[in-house]
């Protein structure tokens, strides 16, 4: 029987586990943090494995206070993301101390992925249907199917703050595929409309309804291997210009792989409320809407 795996991407955690880490900031009523709630609805739609990327320093503290009781849950394996992960014949640039992006991240897992598998971001709630929605797609494929990934295609509207200013990638879809997807920045809500820039610095006006992508995408195991040969031309082309910042994104890969005519990408719309703690008074709006999500009955009280 196929299987699938769900990725987190939990590298960008804090040097120390403590204070003032986001991912680990508690919005349950039980201490629950946002991982709890993508994993137990991973879970729930059928995902049989998580699989979380972290960095090698944190290995100990991760366990002890995540992954540890998550593999009472689920079955749990751990890859790690460490800058010096680059193709053979480069070197780390001087200067340069963080790794190099999410399409990096997942790069990690090239010899541990065998089974499709969604990617997400460790801080971020994406809603229950999200996760069914993937997984059904991916489990509806061809065995052997290659270069038909998906994405959970939020509305824009529902992935703002309050709070300030946010990045998302804004989709052109058509007919249920993506088309593009590109950085937009400094979004933020203006009566009817939201406001911000492209990626040129050019200002824009959107409707709240175009989908964005909020990092949640699914793959099949050949996506990898394309990592990988674009992580080595990112490495002769980028990297030179921009050593100490240049990032191996994903959208950016996906949406190159779309316009060559390399991949089809299914926009799965889903109208569930992303929920993230981009500023610190994103958290009371959040523990409010864990809560009212429980008393609607989308989760138990306590969920494990």
């Amino acid at each position: 029987m196929k299987k699938t795996a769900l990725v987190v991407m939990a590298a960008g955690m804090g040097s120390r586990f403590g204070g003032g880490i986001k991912q680990l900031e508690p919005v349950g009523p039980n201490g629950e943090i946002i991982m709890d709630y993508s994993i137990f609805d991973a879970k729930k739609a059928g995902f049989d494995k998580v699989i979380f990327i972290i960095r090698r320093e944190l290995e100990r503290d991760f366990r002890e206070i995540i992954g540890n009781r998550m593999e009472k849950q689920i079955a749990v394996e751990y890859v790690f993301q460490e800058k010096e992960a680059i193709p053979e014949g480069y070197a780390v640039p001087e200067g340069r101390t963080k790794p190099w992006g999410t399409g990096h991240a997942v790069l990690s897992c090239r010899g541990t992925l065998r089974e499709p598998f969604v990617v997400i971001n460790a801080d971020d709630y994406y809603g229950s249907q999200a996760f069914r929605m993937m997984h059904d797609y991916l489990m509806r494929l061809p065995e052997d199917a290659s270069q038909r990934y998906c994405m959970a295609g939020f509305v824009l509207g529902n992935t703002l703050s309050e709070h300030g200013r946010v990045t998302r990638g804004i989709c052109q879809v058509a007919d249920g595929r993506m088309l593009d997807v590109e950085e937009h920045f400094e979004l933020r809500r203006e009566g009817d409309a939201v406001l911000g820039e492209n990626g040129r610095g050019e200002q824009v006006t959107l409707s709240p309804d175009v989908p964005v992508s909020m990092n949640m995408w699914g793959f099949t195991p050949d996506f990898l291997e394309e990592l990988s040969v674009r992580f080595e031309e990112f490495f002769a082309i980028d990297v030179p210009a921009k050593p100490e910042k240049a990032e191996f994104l994903l959208p950016e890969v996906v949406g190159r792989m779309v316009k060559e005519g390399r991949a089809s990408v299914q926009v799965l719309p889903t109208n569930d409320r992303w929920f993230g703690v981009t500023y610190k008074e994103d958290k009371p709006q959040f523990v409010a809407s864990i809560h009212r999500l429980i008393a609607e009955g989308k989760y138990p009280e306590k969920l494990f």
